[in-house]
């Protein structure tokens, strides 16, 4: 089954409640926009999850030294790289936060040249529709179908692929079956406003997803 990731957490009761749903991963921004937050903020954001789901933080392109004090302060597992990071930045980072590294790549219809370098410099390939001026978060749709060779020619071994853009309870199923993803990112697709989690929604995503994984078996 798909691991889940709940992304663009801004409050304590929804990164608990995501732990309780069996989330593996738990998303805060720093990357600008409605959910940002600040390191203090997202550590506590973060701590109000009991289980041992993973903390990630989201940057855009700063430099290394700063993600990698973000990433103390707010106590990071993983960083997700934004802003198109090259396998040299993947590498830096993990050298200088100590944290497991996820590159994200932005789509419209097909891959980007350097695939290979990024999926073998991260620990996971995160893919993204790509929106200008927006670094994700926007919740559209990945043309999951467009992508589906492509991908599947790339991936092998240890490769893991995380999937975001446009995510929600009504399609995470059908993507899942599609890409068979890793991880699912969701953040906009279970919000009742920007960086407020709808509790109904996080369920129904969960128990889409678990749906897929007995499809699969």
């Amino acid at each position: 089954m798909a691991e889940i990731k709940f992304c663009g957490l801004t409050r304590g009761e929804d990164a608990a409640f995501a732990g309780m749903l069996g989330a593996s991963y738990l998303g805060v921004i720093f990357a600008g926009g409605p959910r940002m937050l600040d390191p203090v903020r997202a550590a506590r954001v973060l701590d109000a999850c009991e289980t041992d789901a993973e903390r990630v933080g989201v940057f855009g392109g700063i430099e290394a030294a700063e993600i990698a004090r973000v990433a103390r302060t707010a106590r990071l597992d993983i960083v997700q790289l934004h802003a198109d990071p090259t396998a040299a930045e993947v590498a830096a980072v993990r050298e200088q936060s100590n944290a497991k590294v996820w590159a994200v790549v932005r789509v419209t219809d097909a891959l980007p040249a350097g695939i290979d370098e990024l999926f073998d410099a991260a620990d996971a390939l995160l893919v993204d529709a790509r929106v200008a001026g927006s670094l994700g978060g926007n919740g559209v749709q990945v043309d999951w179908q467009a992508l589906r060779a492509a991908l599947d020619a790339k991936r092998g071994g240890a490769r893991r692929l995380v999937l975001a853009g446009g995510l929600a309870p009504d399609n995470v199923e059908t993507a899942v079956a599609t890409l068979r993803p890793d991880v699912v990112d969701v953040s906009s697709g279970v919000e009742s406003a920007p960086g407020i989690k709808d509790h109904a929604r996080m369920r129904a995503f969960a128990a889409a997803v678990a749906g897929a994984g007995q499809e699969r078996r």
